[in-house]
């Protein structure tokens, strides 16, 4: 005889956090995933650990279970942003266009870790992600390439002002 399900054997899919992460990303693009696995074969963050696994990451996702990945100590931050997973996908799901647009929802909540900090600080400062030192000119050099220009930080301050509504008064 089966034993009945109880109330916790049950999974309610979170559709507020579903339609919160579909305003981040292109739609409902989370929904098309059907657990292939595809996603997982090249992806260099899988390789650092148990922790980080983009299949997994997309079953929460189709779950709704936020508090499992917008949270202080997110695995979400080990995504190395490489786009492999977008090239395996077989349903063009875009797994990486789902994880960086729940980076955006933990930053956007003060989630961000020291490291992520540090770049983002340094590509305020100077345009560029990692900084630019007399090694990187030497090796440039070696293999022939001029040095790095200055990057038109005015340009980049300017892209990044938040934008004003047209006719909203401060």
């Amino acid at each position: 005889m089966a034993e009945s399900s109880k109330p916790d054997d049950v999974v309610r899919v979170n559709f507020a956090f579903r339609r919160e992460l579909a305003k981040k990303v292109e739609g409902d693009l989370a929904s098309f995933c059907y657990q292939c696995g595809a996603c997982v074969g090249d992806c260099p963050a899988t390789t650092y650990g148990d922790e980080f696994n983009p299949r997994e990451i997309m079953l929460k996702v189709l779950y709704g279970l936020g508090d499992e990945l917008i949270r202080e100590d997110s695995v979400l931050w080990q995504c190395t942003n490489c786009y492999n997973c977008h090239e395996r996908c077989p349903q063009e799901v875009k797994p990486v266009e789902v994880i960086i647009s729940m980076k955006n929802m933990l930053a956007d909540r003060g989630f961000i870790p020291p490291t992520a900090v540090k770049v983002i600080k340094t590509f305020m400062d100077t345009g560029r992600t990692a900084p630019i030192n007399p090694a990187v000119d030497k090796q440039r050099a070696k293999f022939g390439l001029a040095p790095m220009k200055p990057v038109p930080m005015d340009e980049i301050h300017r892209l990044l002002e938040p934008e004003v509504e047209e006719g909203v008064t401060s």
